[in-house]
């Protein structure tokens, strides 16, 4: 669009951009385009300032009003005879991107109409370009957000499906071992008949405790809101979890030491820290060779503090190592006592859930090390 109050000027336009290949619309006045200008919106307007009636700087400021957004990015390049500094600063706060001064010469119109309509082409493709990343973007939000419901709807049947079969389970079996001690205990006292006791009572333990810990693990992944996290005295439940373990350790031949310490308190959930702690000390008792101890020793750093398990014993494989808290390699046997169960991954997803950590590695002479680490706990005094 060409607006000039001196025809010479828009008949000598309209000619070499039209040459160009650029339908081109001519206004003597800058009344008479701004209606045009809504209506269809051109690409490009080359404006005079010095006209009648309305000035090139208010035809400028109407085009590029709030109340036409879709001019609002329609490049303007003023063609005046007015060449002071002044003038050229008021051209562009009125919204132009370029000025070019009466005489013009061909060449340079022509070169400034074809950059400003190249960069008014890439802002609009890139506009668009930003619709349609805008468009994608949504429409992929959507498909997560419903994706997410459908692994939250499943996750809440996968849990009540456990919690089913854990106490469908737990019926028949209850009945199974009862009936199991009552033929056992009707036995005479045989050295044979013992084995077999010693033998039930084992794997009676066993299968309660993978039931136990897996549905532990599934609380754990699915509802972690469930679990109150808060200060906990750490002494107190490395008391309660060796005294869990003392009928494995004794069975074991293996003693388990633990030096008194001053009160550290950690952030936890007692009671799931305290499963957590026996299940690690009855992973180190079948790992220990009769007659060693497991020793249990502190560090600390600025945010955590660290419990070091000593065991002196059996070491992993180091195609297991990487495994070890893998709930998948449960049929894996480690030790001469057999395979592991969940005790690993159990602790592991509990340590995570208070924002702490368990490492295994083998050590240097024989045996393993766990390295449980826990957040410390912000409190008014020592508990």
């Amino acid at each position: 669009m060409i607006v000039d109050d001196n025809p010479a000027n828009l008949k000598v336009l309209e000619e070499i951009l039209s040459h160009q290949g650029h339908a081109v619309r001519s206004f003597p006045r800058g009344r008479l385009a701004l209606a045009p200008a809504l209506h269809s919106p051109p690409d490009l307007i080359l404006l005079d300032i010095n006209m009648p009636e309305m000035n090139g700087y208010e035809v400028c400021e109407r085009l590029k009003s709030a109340d036409h957004p879709q001019l609002a990015n329609v490049p303007v390049i003023f063609l005046s005879a007015m060449t002071a500094t002044e003038d050229k600063v008021k051209a562009f706060r009125s919204g132009a991107v370029d000025y070019i001064s009466k005489p013009f010469q061909f060449e340079e119109v022509q070169a400034r109409v074809e950059t400003h309509l190249k960069l008014h082409n890439l802002r609009l493709a890139l506009g668009r370009h930003n619709e349609l990343l805008e468009e994608m973007v949504a429409a992929r939000t959507r498909e997560l957000a419903e994706a997410n419901e459908r692994l939250m709807v499943l996750d809440r049947s996968k849990g009540d499906f456990l919690q089913l079969i854990s106490h469908e389970f737990r019926t028949p079996l209850n009945g199974l071992l009862g009936v199991g001690e009552l033929i056992l205990d009707g036995m005479h006292p045989t050295e044979e008949n013992d084995e077999l006791r010693s033998l039930f009572a084992r794997s009676r333990s066993r299968i309660l405790s993978l039931l136990d810990d897996a549905l532990l693990l599934t609380h754990v992944d699915l509802r972690r809101d469930m679990f109150r996290l808060g200060p906990t005295p750490l002494s107190a439940v490395l008391q309660r979890a060796m005294e869990s373990t003392l009928d494995s350790a004794r069975f074991a031949n293996v003693t388990i030491e633990c030096p008194s310490a001053s009160p550290r308190i950690v952030l936890a959930d007692a009671s799931l820290l305290t499963r957590a702690m026996h299940g690690l000390l009855e992973i180190s008792v079948k790992f220990s060779t009769p007659g060693t101890a497991v020793r249990l020793s502190f560090d600390e750093s600025a945010d955590f503090w660290k419990v070091v398990i000593n065991v002196h014993g059996w070491t992993i494989p180091s195609s297991a190592l990487a495994r070890f808290f893998d709930p998948f390699a449960i049929a894996e046997a480690l030790t001469p006592g057999g395979e592991l169960g969940l005790r690993a991954p159990m602790a592991s997803r509990i340590l995570k859930l208070f924002g702490g950590s368990v490492d295994v590695a083998n050590r240097d002479e024989s045996g393993i090390r766990l390295t449980v680490c826990l957040r410390r706990a912000v409190t008014a005094s020592a508990l």
